[in-house]
């Protein structure tokens, strides 16, 4: 993997001189991973003109191989323990010759800016803007490889879920359940706080669960996601307890899986972000439910549990192969509940087969 770290660090160096900086401060954990394997808490990384660093303020934890940093990178630990890694970043670069230095300005505070001012006064700094989001955008296999693992995690630790009594039991008491089966099964841990809505609040996006209990006849809607060497995917599904759905239910559901496959078939190279959002978004507008609709239909995962691209009806861009994102549609209706339907996907040519899915829990209308 040092290659791959190497080879990321080359690309933003590029990106940066041609800004007319030769040095680079990089700020955002997810960002410090991406670069260089590993992101100690108060890690900051420098890409200086004569060596890069990673600058930590004590000892990295290396006791995991997820937590070792690239071993082609230098370590510089700040000598006094518990020190700001971003100062001494700042004047490491000094002392490397450089006199200008591209910050994440996104992520610096203002008051840090200034004392890196304070530190190094001769120091110019310019922004360096999303550059390594941007990078982070398209994965390699290794990395769609760990966000398969954690989808297969994911779905296993919901599979086991619905093979359990459910009725009589709290939102909260689930989502807990489904947290410790993802690390039992090997994750790092949630990629997101789990989120278990049922009855009125099924469907609702980014329910917190309450002590609310399952009851017969309620529709009940889950979305988690599992991390796995630091990749977060997620899958959201929507079922029925107890009982036969009844006639409303079926047809909302229905109505939600045609509109999260029509937004997953849009998925191909080369398609624009805004119309896999209106793919998806029509479908659901059509029937009357503008009203009810969240304001993405996705997002790419990653490092993050959001990421770029957004699918959403403003979205400029478009998605290039090897980019994995979410499908997610749902409509939500006050006082009866809803349905969501999320899956995890990776873009990929129609000579490859197309959009390849991660999370392959059934998304049949199950009565549990």
């Amino acid at each position: 993997m040092s290659e791959v770290y190497a080879v990321r660090r080359t690309r933003l160096r590029e990106c940066c001189n041609a800004g007319g900086s030769a040095a680079a401060l990089v700020s955002r954990p997810a960002n410090v991973r991406y670069l260089a394997g590993a992101a100690p808490e108060g890690a900051v990384l420098l890409l200086g003109r004569t060596e890069d660093l990673l600058v930590c303020a004590g000892p990295p934890d290396d006791r995991s191989p997820q937590s070792r940093p690239d071993e082609s990178l230098r370590v510089h630990v700040v000598p006094a323990n518990g020190g700001d890694a971003t100062l001494a970043a700042a004047g490491l670069a000094v002392g490397q010759g450089a006199d200008s230095l591209a910050v994440e300005e996104h992520h610096l505070t203002v008051t840090r800016h200034r004392a890196i001012h304070d530190v190094a006064p001769r120091l110019r700094l310019t922004g360096i803007g999303c550059a390594v989001e941007q990078l982070r955008v398209v994965k390699d296999e290794e990395e769609i490889s760990c966000l398969r693992i954690g989808a297969e995690i994911a779905d296993q630790a919901l599979g086991e879920l619905l093979e359990s009594i459910l009725v009589g039991r709290t939102e909260r008491h689930l989502a807990l359940e489904l947290e410790r089966r993802l690390v039992d099964h090997g994750a790092d841990g949630p990629a997101f706080p789990t989120s278990v809505a049922t009855g009125p609040n099924a469907g609702r996006p980014g329910h917190r669960p309450t002590d609310r209990r399952v009851e017969e006849g309620d529709f009940l809607s889950v979305c988690l996601g599992a991390t796995y060497r630091g990749y977060r995917c997620e899958i959201g599904r929507t079922f029925v307890i107890g009982t036969a759905p009844a006639d409303w239910q079926i047809e909302l559901y229905d109505l939600v899986f045609s509109a999260q496959r029509a937004g997953r078939e849009s998925l191909a190279p080369g398609a624009a972000c805004r119309d896999v959002d209106r793919a998806a978004r029509q479908v659901l507008d059509s029937a009357g439910y503008a009203e009810s609709l969240p304001g993405l239909t996705g997002h790419g995962v990653g490092l993050e549990i959001d990421e770029d691209p957004q699918l959403t009806p403003t979205a400029m861009g478009k998605l290039d192969a090897c980019v994995p994102v979410t499908v997610e549609p749902g409509v939500h209706l006050p006082g009866r509940g809803g349905v969501r339907i999320d899956d995890t996907l990776v873009v990929r040519p129609e000579a490859d087969g197309g959009p390849e899915l991660l999370t392959i829990t059934t998304k049949e209308l199950l009565a549990l």
